[in-house]
């Protein structure tokens, strides 16, 4: 029962870090004034699409999941090496995600363009076709680098600091 609760708890709260973080970007969007928290979503929507963003998401709770566990004090150190590790491979995981994804777009891209003729009458809808592959190739890489690189920042920085905590209270120097 412990086990459960202790799953549900993690759960809850790296959900809850996700959901949060999500709020605080929409709302540093509004007060930058950029685009209406609907219009960003139905942007992402549109130029990522479903798939990247639902593996997107379950990579970034798997990570933040994985941080919760980590940090809590009750873990053994064997597993919270093990809960640093699953967390540094989701975050890994995201720049994984990312970069196929961009090459994804390019291949659509050029694929688009292979198959097409280009002539001066056509020339202003390939280019609209490029640009929308294109677009969701690099938006991914933009995305998913830096928040690769900041959960990894966040899982080694914390592991360090709970590894520096427990020698403290192991009477350690």
């Amino acid at each position: 029962m412990r086990a459960a609760i202790a799953l549900l708890d993690g759960g809850s709260r790296a959900l809850s870090y996700y959901l949060g973080a999500l709020v605080l970007v929409l709302a540093a969007a509004m007060a930058l004034d950029l685009p209406q928290p609907g219009d960003v979503v139905a942007w992402a929507l549109r130029v990522l699409g479903v798939a990247f963003l639902a593996m997107l998401s379950v990579l970034i709770l798997s990570a933040l999941y994985s941080w919760v566990r980590l940090t809590r004090r009750d873990v053994p150190p064997q597993q919270r090496q093990a809960w640093q590790e699953a967390g540094l491979h989701a975050a890994n995981g995201i720049a994984t995600l990312a970069l196929t994804y961009t090459l994804f777009g390019i291949s659509l891209g050029i694929g688009e363009l292979a198959g097409q003729e280009l002539t001066p009458a056509t020339v202003q809808e390939v280019i609209r076709g490029l640009t929308e592959r294109f677009s969701l190739a690099f938006m991914t890489t933009v995305i998913g680098l830096p928040t690769s690189a900041l959960l990894r920042a966040l899982l080694s920085i914390s592991g360090a600091w709970v590894e520096a905590r427990a020698d403290r209270e192991r009477g350690g120097t």
